[in-house]
């Protein structure tokens, strides 16, 4: 079977299999908006933590947390996710495994805390989940030098 020509923006190293520059562009974004996302963890957990009364709460929700224990796990959740981006953003390999993981967590405390904060829940969840997407389906090369 015949090789065919790589497709436009690909190109061959000697080192590596073809590399696809938007690749590595996603996953300089995905490090990007993990700092967002936890930047926005950090405000929403501030929030939280100040005020009880700053988030109304929806009577009889299932995941029924204190408000302050939710900006607590917002607070955390945003610290580590800001530097996981940052490493993601300095090349760092263990970074990009962590982010898929904590862009997961972070799903899941942002579908858990709907009630609270619809929109910025819906915001975050988006985010997440294209972090997701671009750190698993970047190849292993891609990354920023």
């Amino acid at each position: 079977m015949a090789q065919s020509a790589p497709a436009p923006g690909y190109r061959r190293t000697s080192d590596s299999l073809d590399e696809n520059p938007w690749a590595a562009g996603g996953v300089l974004f995905a490090g990007v908006l993990l700092m967002v996302d936890g930047a926005m963890g950090i405000i929403k957990g501030i929030s939280g933590i100040a005020s009880d009364e700053v988030y109304k709460r929806i009577s009889k929700y299932t995941f029924k947390f204190d408000v302050t224990g939710w900006g607590w796990i917002h607070l955390v959740l945003g610290v580590i996710l800001a530097l996981v981006g940052w490493s993601i953003l300095k090349g760092a390999g263990w970074a990009r495994a962590t982010g898929v993981v904590l862009a997961a967590l972070n799903m899941i405390a942002n579908f858990m805390w709907l009630p609270y904060q619809p929109i910025w829940a819906v915001i975050s969840l988006a985010i997440d989940g294209f972090v997701i997407w671009a750190l698993c389906t970047a190849p292993s090369k891609a990354v920023i030098q």
